[in-house]
């Protein structure tokens, strides 16, 4: 219940996120909770939409085990194959089924993206792992922020201007995306 996105132009990629939070149908307020959905591990930005358990899952996998290398779309993989596994094993809240009866695969039921020097990543669900050139978008504002990121890539040369207004899009028709517009920024090189 989120929305979450990435703009790469030139030697930027800009990671922004709302910043509100709900449980189900129920809005937090923002003056009583704040979160950032955007986390820092090593030099990559990693963000996350679903589930908020997540984060505790992450804060503590990450302190068992240190900062992952999240370089490319093969240590990223390996990455949520690690989490996966320990999160099966260790964690007994975790459902090992997948929602889907005719998927072999698991289910994260949710979705991330993982933006560094290399680019643009999203983890869907299945674990699959793919990189993206331009920009790209996951939560429940994707589709708003998809068609506001489209129609603004090439009118726009500042990256994050393309961030915050397709934010700003599932905001305003999103019933789950709303607060704050937070924003980071990962410099690459030049094209």
């Amino acid at each position: 219940m989120s929305i979450v996105l990435a703009v790469k132009k030139g030697n930027q990629i800009v990671v922004a996120a709302d910043s509100q939070t709900n449980f189900g149908s129920q809005i937090v307020t923002f003056d009583n909770h704040s979160v950032s959905k955007i986390r820092p591990i090593g030099k990559t930005l990693f963000a996350s939409t679903g589930w908020s358990l997540y984060d505790n899952i992450l804060d503590d996998f990450l302190e068992r085990h240190g900062d992952q290398q999240l370089e490319d779309k093969k240590s990223i993989f390996a990455f949520f194959l690690k989490l996966w596994g320990e999160m099966k094993e260790t964690y007994s809240l975790v459902n090992e089924q997948c929602n889907d009866d005719d998927s072999p695969f698991g289910d994260l039921d949710a979705s991330f993206l993982v933006v560094n020097a290399g680019g643009i990543y999203h983890v869907s669900a299945d674990m699959s792992v793919v990189d993206f050139q331009k920009y790209y978008a996951i939560g429940s504002g994707a589709d708003y922020s998809l068609g506001a990121l489209h129609a603004l890539y090439e009118m726009e040369s500042d990256p994050e201007a393309i961030a915050r207004k397709a934010i700003k899009a599932a905001m305003a028709f999103n019933i789950y995306c709303g607060g704050d517009v937070q924003v980071n920024t990962v410099t690459v090189a030049a094209d």
